[in-house]
């Protein structure tokens, strides 16, 4: 045993201690817990921070050794497959210069400068064969800190790597480090600068597929030199590899702006400017339904509908904080008047003007004010994409004011009717509690009241949740709703903020049961989100097939021939009058002709009327997922959709 002061003490993730070593490494503990942690050991937690497995630790350290079936080890495997890459593209083409190859969700990219080159499909599966081979080799990867900054910016700069001088230019007094790649010999095969950790070997990496390649530009900048961008992925096993790139397919399968065309559900123009959405009278057809269904539940509980201009005078943004805080992000002022006006990013301030507008008791509160608001900001063009990132959006923005008593309440009750609206919709989905940033507004004091509420909420309802450290806005906390899709993809749609700050500059206030003034506390809650962002993503969880009660059209009238069209209008008639949406086929075209038309059109039912049925007051029903259904009387069809409809169901009944 190792005498006084030669040991050191780190802490298990059980609440156990062990003892080791001065100088002793994340495996070194992996090894004392047993020899199969070793063996399957990949990475460590140290003190919460992702790390190497060589990395030494420390007296009171708390450490978790990870394996390939901790989530955090996949964060180890990308970012060691991306060096993995990086150097199979500079052995592939020589004169090739690294820049930045950072994880991103589901995967990694690594950017290139290669002149006289443009990288092609058939260079991915090059450049995967030479991964292969490094893999197989089983190069070790060493940090190493760097000790002569200045002489290893000169190095970079002499082998062309600029990118590479310039990172280290801007890091060199934060200790950087490179990661050097080891053959079995020990001799340097290459090296990139990297902060890490990284897996011990690249023999680790088993399942890996480079997935396309885009441009880009260095730092963002498009005055900056052209990039190339190879995004690839890698998993711990074949088959987890394989069932995403299966989710790849259906995610492609159900793109929005492929759908978009098919169905003829929305456009963007350059004349008109991108990130502006023109909803076509299909996909408005569905946002009306949404809307409705939206203002019907918010009444339900006690909303009231207001209207805010979508202009207004910047002075309430220089009130609010977003001038100083968020102005990169708002369209330019334009003069009115010689006063300085925005379109506005956000409805709030123009919900605190509402409620200024008169002085206010505690018995009037909570007052929840509701609307339907479009706003604007500022996205950079690269960014953009289809509905679901525009720089126009409405959002589904309410703002409640009420007391402090009333506050978890109210939380409450945003979570109960986010999860009918979610749960309509067909959707799962998780919560997470998101916490004071570093930039931000208010007092601590503020913010941990407003966060407490937060948390009491979401444990009142036993609802499973996640912390997200500093993931809050500048102004307040907040409850993060992710939502998942028929998939399992991840959408980022409802938010709920409790605002403390607001209230103190605009001096937001109630005349309490004493007579005095008292400040009104704020919620901010976006349920959908943008209508924009949440109907680009509905279109995708449906796979374009709405269910009844959203579809454009929810009921194609095909009469066989002509002797039966009045009989098919008379029908139409009928369920027009019941406000159902519904067209007749009346074209000379097939009857398969027609059917195989509606189902491309995801029209939910297909009527078919004929001798017999015309015979019998019936109809031939056949659904788009479910098939023929058989022969219905005309009765019993309204009443099997009006049924359908009425419950909103996501699928179809039973026949």
């Amino acid at each position: 045993m190792a005498t006084e002061g030669t040991q050191i003490s780190v802490k298990l993730p059980d609440g156990s201690i062990k003892n080791l070593p001065t100088g002793s490494t994340c495996f070194d503990l992996a090894s004392v817990i047993s020899p199969s942690l070793a063996k399957a050991a990949v990475g460590a937690m140290v003190n919460g921070k992702l790390s190497d497995l060589y990395t030494a630790v420390s007296n009171g350290d708390g450490v978790r050794i990870l394996t390939s079936k901790d989530k955090e080890s996949l964060e180890l495997l990308r970012h060691t497959s991306a060096h993995v890459m990086a150097q199979a593209v500079q052995k592939l083409f020589p004169k090739a210069k690294i820049a930045i190859g950072p994880t991103i969700e589901d995967g990694f990219y690594y950017d290139f400068e290669i002149l006289n080159h443009t990288l092609t499909p058939e260079d991915l599966s090059k450049i995967e064969e030479e991964m292969k081979a490094i893999c197989d080799s089983g190069q070790k990867l060493e940090r190493y800190v760097i000790p002569d900054v200045d002489k290893q910016i000169s190095e970079f700069k002499n082998q062309g790597e600029k990118f590479k001088a310039e990172l280290l230019q801007e890091h060199k007094n934060e200790c950087p480090t490179l990661y050097l790649m080891k053959d079995k010999e020990g001799k340097i095969i290459w090296n990139d600068l990297c902060r890490g950790p990284h897996l011990p070997s690249t023999d680790l990496i088993k399942a890996f597929k480079l997935l396309k390649l885009s441009g880009a530009y260095w730092r963002g900048d498009e005055k900056k030199e052209q990039l190339q961008r190879v995004y690839a992925t890698s998993f711990w096993s074949k088959k987890d590899l394989d069932d995403y790139l299966h989710r790849l397919e259906e995610a492609e399968k159900r793109d929005h702006r492929r759908l978009s065309k098919q169905l003829d559900l929305f456009s963007v123009h350059e004349e008109a400017g991108p990130g502006l959405i023109f909803w076509h009278p299909n996909l408005a057809t569905v946002r009306a339904a949404i809307e409705d269904f939206w203002r019907e539940e918010h009444r339900k509980r006690g909303y009231q509908f207001v209207y805010t201009p979508h202009v207004v005078n910047e002075q309430l943004f220089a009130i609010s904080g977003h001038l100083e805080n968020y102005s990169d992000n708002m369209f330019s002022a334009v003069d009115v008047d010689g006063q300085p006006y925005r379109v506005k990013p956000m409805n709030c301030p123009g919900h605190i003007m509402i409620y200024k507008s008169k002085l206010h008791s505690y018995r009037d509160l909570p007052i929840r004010l509701a609307e339907l608001g479009t706003v604007y900001r500022y996205e950079r063009s690269g960014t953009l994409h289809g509905m679901l990132r525009v720089r126009g959006l409405t959002q589904d923005d309410t703002h409640i004011f009420c007391t402090p008593e009333q506050l978890v309440g109210e939380i409450l009750g945003v979570l109960d009717l986010t999860h009918h609206l979610m749960s309509t919709f067909g959707y799962t989905y998780k919560a997470y509690l998101s916490t004071r940033p570093e930039k931000y507004i208010g007092t601590i004091e503020e913010w941990d009241r407003a966060t407490d509420a937060l948390r009491s909420a979401l444990e009142k309802l036993k609802l499973d949740y996640e912390v997200e450290e500093g993931g809050g806005a500048f102004y307040a906390p907040k409850i993060d709703i992710k939502l998942y899709d028929a998939i399992g993809r991840e959408w980022q749609c409802p938010t709920i903020q409790v605002d403390m700050n607001l209230p103190e500059r605009f001096d937001i206030t109630y005349i309490g049961e004493d007579g005095n003034r008292h400040r009104a506390i704020m919620i901010h809650r976006a349920i959908l989100g943008s209508l924009e962002r949440f109907v680009g993503g509905l279109i995708e969880h449906y796979a374009g097939a709405f269910p009844l009660w959203l579809a454009p059209t929810q009921v194609d009238i095909i009469p066989i021939a002509e002797r039966h069209q009045a009989k098919a209008s008379e029908l139409e008639k009928a369920l027009r009058e019941l406000a159902f949406r519904v067209k007749v086929d009346n074209r000379s075209e097939t009857i398969n002709y027609r059917i195989r038309e509606a189902q491309q059109e995801q029209i939910p039912y297909m009527v078919v009327i004929g001798d017999k049925e015309m015979a019998s007051n019936a109809v031939a029903v056949r659904h788009r997922r479910q098939g023929d259904l058989g022969t219905i009387l005309v009765d019993q069809f309204i009443s099997r959709i009006k049924d359908e409809v009425a419950k909103r169901a996501a699928d179809p009944v039973s026949k």
